[in-house]
């Protein structure tokens, strides 16, 4: 499959997810990602606020025992920022962002959760098309634990991938535990 049809694919899955089983897999997700927060003890970690059909992180980000950034996108460029919940104001795409005036250097974020319409258990990774986070994984001094966030329906067995595509360092799903 070509990736527009394997993201209409998952974006009809998706809208079809009954909100409870939603919910529980979303739970999941947030307890696995907690985990590996204290397993690996970053000083920094960057999450996401989400779009309307991926894993909402609730409030992972205050639950956390570190520096927590969240992205902001301004063009065709995504910088990360201090998350302050005080301090969130709703901006590209429609999604909660950081109103931080210093972006942080790529090299301080030791772990990345990171959205995607679709992974594989070997951690490729599908976005959405526009390029935001291949081109922040890609950046020079970026070295971050990437860790992929999806549904279990965005778990397939194969993707198409391009040479500047960032494997996932490890993918959970919403059944992990199942």
């Amino acid at each position: 499959m070509r990736k527009r049809e394997i993201r209409l694919s998952i974006k009809q899955l998706t809208l079809a997810l009954d909100p409870k089983e939603s919910l529980e897999q979303a739970e999941n997700v947030m307890r696995h990602i907690g985990s590996i927060i204290a397993q690996r003890a970053p000083r920094t970690v960057a999450l996401f606020a989400p779009l309307c059909d991926e894993i909402p992180l609730g409030e992972l980000a205050q639950r956390v025992d570190c520096r927590v950034v969240l992205p902001r996108v301004k063009g065709e460029d995504m910088e990360f920022y201090d998350y302050d919940a005080e301090a969130m104001a709703v901006g590209a795409f429609g999604i909660s962002e950081p109103q931080g005036e210093v972006p942080v250097a790529a090299e301080e974020i030791d772990l990345m959760v990171v959205p995607g319409v679709a992974f594989t258990r070997a951690g490729d990774r599908l976005g959405r098309g526009k390029g935001y986070y291949d081109r922040y994984l890609s950046r020079e001094g970026f070295r971050a634990y990437c860790v992929g966030v999806c549904y279990e329906h965005q778990v397939v067995d194969e993707l198409p991938v391009e040479p500047h595509d960032r494997r996932m360092d490890e993918v959970v799903s919403g059944n992990f535990n199942k």
